[in-house]
């Protein structure tokens, strides 16, 4: 089953918690604080293997958690960071955040590397929050949580050469004589359900990638037919072949096909305008072939040029393969998104973007005052409740925030009850 698009939650590793020790030997009094701090959690990281060709193993496993850090120890020893969890992807997979939809990578080369959910941090250990006031603290940090996300995976073939045009023009059946692909030929529309690629080589020894890839109609662009799933996967070919019945046999005008497939083609996205596109003559054995190949002509209003074959007796095949190469030869790289360049020189690039609230409050039905935000939670989690001395610490840190006066100002009096996540507090004025 060729698999090209899935939905997998991912989730980095949270950091080891630091620890509260002390220093107890002999003939050393008063040893002071010796809490090591806890180690780093795992990133999510996704790598590129060039064996992979669908995104099959992810309909059994959606969820990727990596490991958390090693908590701190005694004696001021450091935990262990854990390993990063590395997930094996196909060439050409783009990585999408479901939740913006921005694109977090582009992943075309093997043994390319993209992180994609990243580790929490260690917690500090007592002996990181020693002061001349407080000499033996008995404070020390939970690790951060580490980040997690829903993400889309989409395949997109990479292939030198796409074969687009309607269902049932011979696509099929060009890539089964000038490749040692075997696709699936049957005298039915949307034979190719799925993309088939083939190595091409030319009596010259050129060789190149080809892509048959399912079916357009119209409204594809809008996921009418195969649409996206077309679609998708013409984005990364360098040049395109647009293959068109001359016979006519299925009732549909040539020329019209043309024009509905570039419509679709520049409706989906207006950079495959962009790519440069061959237009091949199909069923030219056939009968008033080449009476609508002179009409098609006629009616082509670009100096586009056009290569008259059959690839049933594989006729003119050689002259299309020649072309073809000699386009891929003088046609550069398509990026489908643009990645800054990395060189030499120092760049520091600033971004303006707006400040997210460190916390937003709102009311439950009954009454309570809700404390939200991910930095107020972020704090919340990396707190050690068991010891008095965070409690406080973590108090003065919501003070700090500002969370004390903006419940005060909402209406909060003492003995209200305030939640934070699936905690309850009571809100005492100071």
């Amino acid at each position: 089953m060729f698999v090209d698009q899935v939905k997998v939650y991912v989730k980095g590793g949270d950091g080891g918690n630091g620890m509260v020790a002390f220093r107890r030997e002999k003939y050393v009094p008063k040893g002071g604080p010796a809490g090591g701090d806890g180690g780093k959690g795992a990133d999510v990281i996704f790598e590129v293997d060039e064996g992979l060709r669908t995104l099959m193993d992810f309909r059994y496993k959606r969820h990727f958690k990596a490991a958390r850090g090693e908590h701190g120890m005694s004696k001021s020893q450091h935990g262990r960071g854990a390993e990063d969890l590395i997930v094996k992807v196909p060439p050409g997979t783009v990585v999408i955040d479901a939740a913006t939809e921005e694109i977090l990578a582009d992943l075309v080369e093997h043994g390319q590397r993209a992180v994609i959910a990243k580790g929490g941090r260690g917690g500090r250990g007592n002996n990181r929050f020693v002061t001349p006031a407080n000499p033996a603290p008995e404070v020390a940090e939970n690790g951060e949580p580490g980040q997690e996300r829903d993400v889309v995976l989409e395949l997109k073939v990479l292939a030198d050469v796409g074969l687009v045009g309607f269902p049932s023009v011979g696509k099929s059946t060009l890539l089964s004589v000038v490749s040692a692909a075997k696709p699936k030929i049957a005298a039915y529309p949307f034979t190719t359900i799925v993309p088939n690629l083939g190595v091409v080589e030319t009596e010259d020894s050129r060789s190149f990638v080809m892509a048959d890839l399912p079916g357009l109609i119209e409204g594809a662009h809008q996921g009418v037919g195969l649409g996206h799933q077309f679609l998708r996967h013409i984005e990364r070919t360098r040049v395109i072949v647009h293959v068109i019945d001359m016979s006519g046999l299925e009732g549909r005008d040539p020329y019209q096909d043309y024009l509905t497939v570039n419509n679709e083609l520049s409706e989906y996205n207006l950079r495959l305008t962009e790519r440069p596109q061959l237009i091949v003559a199909n069923k030219m054995d056939m009968p008033d072939a080449e009476e609508n190949l002179e009409a098609f002509k006629q009616q082509l209003s670009v100096d586009a040029p056009i290569f008259p074959i059959s690839a049933l007796t594989r006729k003119g095949l050689q002259a299309l393969l020649f072309a073809i190469a000699d386009q891929l030869d003088c046609t550069e790289t398509f990026e489908l998104y643009t990645i800054e360049e990395q060189d030499d020189v120092n760049r520091v690039v600033y971004k303006h973007e707006k400040q997210e609230a460190a916390f937003t409050i709102t009311r439950d039905s009954d009454g309570a005052f809700v404390v939200s935000g991910d930095k107020v939670e972020r704090l919340f989690k990396m707190t050690n409740f068991e010891r008095e001395e965070s409690i406080r610490r973590f108090a003065r840190q919501l003070r700090s925030l500002g969370v004390d006066e903006a419940l005060r100002q909402r209406g909060a009096q003492d003995g209200d009850t305030v939640r934070l996540l699936q905690y309850e507090f009571e809100f005492v004025d100071q």
